[in-house]
């Protein structure tokens, strides 16, 4: 594709190992310090602020919290602050805010509530002068650069590295750390993995992303990537549910996109996307343990926990060309606007 045919979307995915980089060589100062304070404050769990993709990359960071500090985190709605105006103890807490944006008022009011309310608060964000900036105790740019397309991409992936690094550097987890510090020239591969297959397959209006643990949240941002840039109706299920009811409505050649890293829920996912390529199911998965479902290309990393950072690239470039096949402009979707400030 020229670039004089490129779609900002497209041309936002290239940037990605870009983005990455430059938050890396950047961000370094500020992640080794403000870990030390959270080391320092020693909270005793962890609470999310976050909307849309935002609070997919929130659900990431969930489990990453569980799995790596064994400290639970919970996401709180906007609207317990914004509509019901109750102030929430954030005692003993850490806060993840995340906004690309920083704007949204709900987000804003949630997150100074818990800045009173004694939690340590953090601003994941693009813009370190934005309203949501003004009241943590600390900011954690993610320095994606301006992202001008609807359909977020860039912020999504450096929102997911900046908060894992800084989980990282708070635990000391020198592998992890390693693992990266070594992600540029990885999700560069991923920018070109052809998931063309899987783009054929997607002719109707329906179908299911899958995931399990880190992976469900990529899951999640796929599907609503598929709303927002096709007009798709995606839905994203856990793995260990999809088969308890919503398998009822697959048919032959249904879409599904089983998303898996090489963790310990790998083989799990696995064995349901292959259990639904029995059932008639268009079936694809990011692991090559399926035996009916159809493997797609994927980069792996250096850690479990970084694998699904790679997988969402690579479904970005796929998805983008989903719109395309359909005629429709992913850097406009209809109904939207690159900034939604709720309230």
């Amino acid at each position: 594709m020229t670039t004089e045919t490129q779609t900002r979307m497209r041309r936002e995915i290239d940037e990605i190992p870009d983005a990455v980089e430059r938050l890396l060589s950047q961000g370094a100062a500020t992640v080794r310090d403000m870990a030390d304070q959270i080391r320092a404050h020693d909270p005793r769990l962890l609470l999310s602020v976050a909307r849309g993709s935002s609070d997919h990359a929130a659900t990431y960071l969930k489990y990453a919290s569980e799995l790596l500090l064994g400290l639970p985190m919970a996401s709180v709605g906007p609207s317990i602050k914004s509509i019901y105006d109750v102030d929430l103890s954030g005692a003993g807490a850490l806060c993840l805010s995340v906004s690309q944006s920083g704007k949204s008022p709900d987000i804003v009011a949630l997150t100074e509530a818990f800045t009173r309310t004694g939690a340590y608060t953090v601003a994941i964000t693009n813009h370190d002068d934005s309203p949501l900036a003004k009241v943590t105790t600390a900011t954690l740019p993610i320095h994606a650069g301006p992202e001008l397309s609807v359909a977020a991409t860039k912020t999504f992936v450096t929102s997911l590295v900046a908060g894992l690094w800084l989980l990282a550097e708070w635990k000391g987890d020198t592998e992890l750390l390693a693992a990266i510090r070594a992600l540029p020239p990885q999700l560069a591969r991923a920018t070109e993995c052809d998931w063309s297959a899987a783009a054929e397959a997607i002719t109707g209006q329906s179908l299911f992303t899958l995931g399990r643990g880190p992976s469900w949240a990529i899951s999640n941002e796929a599907a609503l990537k598929f709303k927002e840039t096709s007009q798709i109706h995606a839905e994203s299920y856990s793995a260990a549910e999809v088969l308890h009811g919503p398998v009822s409505i697959v048919e032959p050649d249904f879409p599904v996109i089983a998303f898996a890293a090489r963790d310990a829920a790998e083989d799990a996912v696995a064995e349901v996307c292959d259990a639904l390529a029995d059932k008639g199911a268009a079936a694809f998965a990011t692991t090559n343990r399926v035996t009916r479902a159809t493997a797609l290309p994927n980069v792996a990393t250096d850690h479990w926990l970084t694998d699904p950072i790679t997988s969402i690239v690579s479904f970005y470039g796929m998805v983008e060309s989903v719109a395309a096949r359909r005629g429709i402009n992913p850097d406009a979707p209809r109904h939207l606007k690159k900034v939604t400030q709720t309230v």
